[in-house]
């Protein structure tokens, strides 16, 4: 039965993940497998790779046939290079301790390499960080300075409007003022028409009253005086009837 290293696609969608499994290549990409010996997350920067190192010599020894991208993390993980190590021993070019030597310098060596990879990675990702802090504070000190400048504006409406009230308070104030000043100026000059009115009506019953005084003391001299001429003529014509008699 033909053996192949491959992955099996897991995730979900545009956030894939892919287990290393071991299985036939007659079986479909998802389908059943034989062992899992790894996990493969490409979505992660950098990819992260977790691999049964064990496992996956003792399948590759085995003839188990993996896949480019299988072999790509195969070799990443120094799986086929200790295979290569493995077979030299067997062929007697070196020993097994030369074998152990060589593997331990280059996977010393690797994991330099993946470090200054992620330490690379990691200056990149704090700098553009702090770009974007710098912007978001250029953003802040933009919208403050906005903020100041419009409360500076209102406030100067404000004592704007505070003063154009306070200006029509004292007009308004004076207006009254006038117009109480006007009123009793009206007042007055009414008191006086009124004043003047009366005066004459004072002046002419006054005048009536020693009118009619007059005419009642001539009245009561007339009431006087008439009997007396009253009696005279009846007295002539008693006298000339007695005459006539």
């Amino acid at each position: 039965m033909p053996l192949k290293i491959r992955l099996t696609r897991q995730g979900r969608k545009r956030k894939p993940f892919y287990h290393i499994v071991i299985a036939d290549s007659r079986a479909p990409r998802d389908g059943k497998y034989i062992e899992r010996i790894g996990l493969y997350n490409p979505v992660a920067n950098p990819a992260t790779i977790e691999m049964n190192f064990d496992r996956a010599l003792y399948w590759v020894q085995q003839g188990a046939q993996p896949t480019d991208t299988c072999r790509t993390l195969l070799s990443a993980n120094g799986v086929m290079y200790k295979k290569h190590l493995l077979e030299g021993v067997k062929k007697g070019a070196f020993s097994e301790e030369e074998a152990e030597k060589r593997f331990d310098s280059w996977k010393k060596e690797k994991e330099a390499k993946l470090h200054a990879i992620r330490s690379k990675l990691k200056k990149a990702k704090d700098a553009e960080e702090k770009k974007r802090i710098e912007a978001e504070v250029k953003i802040h000190e933009a919208k403050a300075e906005e903020i100041a400048r419009k409360n500076a504006e209102l406030t100067e409406a404000e004592a704007k409007a505070a003063r154009k009230t306070s200006e029509e308070v004292v007009e308004e104030t004076a207006e009254e003022t006038t117009v109480q000043a006007d009123n009793e100026s009206s007042a007055e000059i009414v008191e006086d028409k009124v004043e003047k009115a009366e005066a004459p009506d004072t002046a002419d019953k006054a005048e009536t009253e020693d009118v009619q005084e007059a005419i009642s003391e001539s009245s009561e001299e007339l009431n006087e005086s008439e009997p007396q001429d009253v009696q005279k003529p009846k007295s002539d014509k008693s006298e000339k009837g007695t005459e006539e008699k």
